[in-house]
């Protein structure tokens, strides 16, 4: 059977894709086609300007959240990239049996840079192949988008965050070693190894849930440098309530609910603590 394909990044896999998909099937359903989804191993921007975006979702994730939508089909950026818009239509159509392409709202591919959707209707026009646009998913009046989203999470509104994408934005870490300071405070807490390629929220203190080992727990996480005990590296720590045992070394993932505050520099180790214990019984 012939395929519908729709074609992007689609990092985090948010609404705005969703909408997207749902479009697809729809359209599948009414003319008798095959439903597809085509996306790369690595961001465009990797290998165009050497600067790709913090990601929303590790390439696992993003497999396994397309995956939900249909047949996922993943290209190899490096040997597409070089392609006209019109060579990679006749690639979809002649080589992968796609009879219609679906285009994002905002979406454009091919070297030549072609700017406005009516350009790729006249190629489809040309090579016989059948083409349509989609409507955009709007929130608040505004397009859901990646960018959107990393700019929130970058202004510590994990709440509106998890409302674009549609699930609770979450990051996973093996458990080391750190300075031991959260045992010595009361509230020991699991220092987790950071993914430099995926995006954390901002700087600050956040309710959370930990899960290990498929078991979840109430917990409070600190992004940042820890200024009132030194450290100058970024990193990510967590307490989680009313557990007992050894995580490290184990892969622990931590789902954000809420911002609680900035992280600022105390004038001592127990004022630390104190506000330690108001952050705990704030989640």
């Amino acid at each position: 059977m012939s395929k519908i394909a729709t074609i992007g990044f689609f990092d985090g896999v948010h609404r705005g894709h969703r909408f997207l998909f749902a479009q697809l099937h729809e359209h599948a359903k009414h003319h008798q086609l095959t439903p597809a989804i085509y996306t790369f191993d690595r961001h465009p921007k990797e290998l165009l300007t050497g600067q790709a975006p913090a990601m929303l979702t590790t390439y696992d994730e993003r497999k396994a959240l397309l995956q939900n939508y249909g047949e996922v089909c993943f290209l190899d950026f490096a040997t597409v990239q070089r392609l006209t818009a019109e060579q990679f239509m006749c690639y979809l159509k002649d080589q992968e049996g796609v009879e219609t392409l679906l285009m994002g709202y905002d979406h454009h591919f091919g070297s030549d840079c072609l700017r406005g959707f009516h350009e790729y209707e006249k190629i489809a026009r040309k090579i016989g192949m059948h083409i349509e646009r989609a409507h955009e998913c709007l929130v608040d009046g505004v397009p859901v988008s990646s960018s959107r989203i990393r700019k929130l999470m970058a202004a510590a509104q994990i709440d509106q965050v998890n409302r674009l994408l549609g699930y609770t934005y979450s990051v996973s870490g093996v458990v080391e070693h750190g300075n031991a300071i959260g045992t010595k405070l009361g509230f020991p807490t699991a220092n987790i190894r950071l993914n430099s390629a995926k995006q954390l929220p901002a700087s600050g203190v956040y309710s959370v849930v930990a899960q290990v080992n498929g078991v979840e727990y109430k917990a409070v996480a600190n992004i940042g440098t820890n200024p009132t005990v030194g450290n100058i590296h970024l990193s990510l720590e967590v307490h989680l309530l009313d557990f007992q045992g050894d995580l490290y070394d184990q892969v622990l993932t931590i789902f954000f609910l809420s911002f609680l505050r900035k992280e600022k520099q105390f004038s001592s180790l127990e004022e630390l603590r104190s506000q330690i214990t108001k952050d705990i019984n704030n989640i």
